[in-house]
């Protein structure tokens, strides 16, 4: 999000505490809806294009746009604010969010601000969630007196299930292109955002191409991604790590490793 102050105490916890609230009568309401940059997670566009009642290709086309990170060189699906003077969100009006029930996962944090760094464990790498606090000039949040910890905020929030969902994918965003390597190329780039965002598109490349007859899926599998869009997503992580060689989350069918070292 833009033109914020962003504090970052030495150590936040779930136990830690903090006032807020946010409610129609007070002044800055929804004013942190506009000229702001929110970042959607996969499973952010499956609630909002089911709730629209859209396919992702075209939720993709109406509401984003796309950003290439200049460190990783991933495309990024970004919420495309209005064109008025606000730059509001498209979904918010004077009562507030029309989608509320399935709203994104950083609208939910709000004001929490959530990431994910990797550190050294005993078996190695590991990634770790922190949170900070969220501090803009406009809001009055703060000043309310509803008191709460960050563990109780996310289960009133109900971000538990987005994180669960998202984990996979957002640790993918640990990576960073070597020095002296080359970025992703715009095939990769363009693999990378459809297992991301594209599921509906992802999923007819998976069951209406050769994918099937080249990658040794098995039976629950193929019946899971099929019809449940958390499994696909799930199942996007696993072609994205293969396909960006980080594992070897797929396996070759054998007539397709004979026909590959051809």
């Amino acid at each position: 999000m833009s033109k914020m102050d962003v504090v970052v105490p030495t150590k936040l916890t779930l136990e830690s505490k903090f006032k807020f609230r946010c409610h129609k009568g007070i002044k800055c309401f929804t004013h942190c809806c506009r000229n702001i940059e929110i970042l959607l997670t996969p499973y952010d566009i499956v609630r909002l294009k089911n709730r629209l009642g859209m396919s992702s290709e075209v939720f993709l086309d109406t509401y984003t746009h796309m950003k290439i990170d200049e460190k990783s060189s991933h495309p990024h699906a970004i919420l495309k604010m209005t064109d008025d003077k606000d730059k509001k969100c498209p979904f918010v009006t004077e009562e507030g969010c029309t989608v509320y029930t399935d709203r994104p996962a950083n609208c939910r944090y709000y004001p929490i601000g959530q990431g994910t760094f990797k550190k050294e464990g005993e078996d190695g790498p590991v990634e770790e969630e922190f949170y900070f606090f969220i501090k803009e000039d406009h809001c009055y949040g703060y000043h309310e007196k509803k008191e709460w910890t960050i563990e109780s905020w996310r289960k009133d929030q109900e971000v538990d299930y987005y994180d669960s969902v998202n984990r996979e994918w957002k640790a993918l965003q640990l990576r960073k292109n070597l020095p002296g390597h080359a970025e992703l190329s715009e095939s990769k780039q363009f693999q990378f955002y459809m297992a991301s965002y594209d599921l509906d598109r992802f999923r007819r490349y998976i069951f209406e191409s050769d994918f099937l007859n080249v990658f040794d899926i098995d039976d629950e599998t193929i019946e899971k991604i099929r019809d449940d869009e958390v499994e696909l997503i799930q199942f996007g992580v696993k072609y994205i790590k293969y396909v960006m060689m980080l594992e070897e989350t797929l396996k070759l069918k054998e007539g397709a490793k004979k026909n590959k070292k051809k």
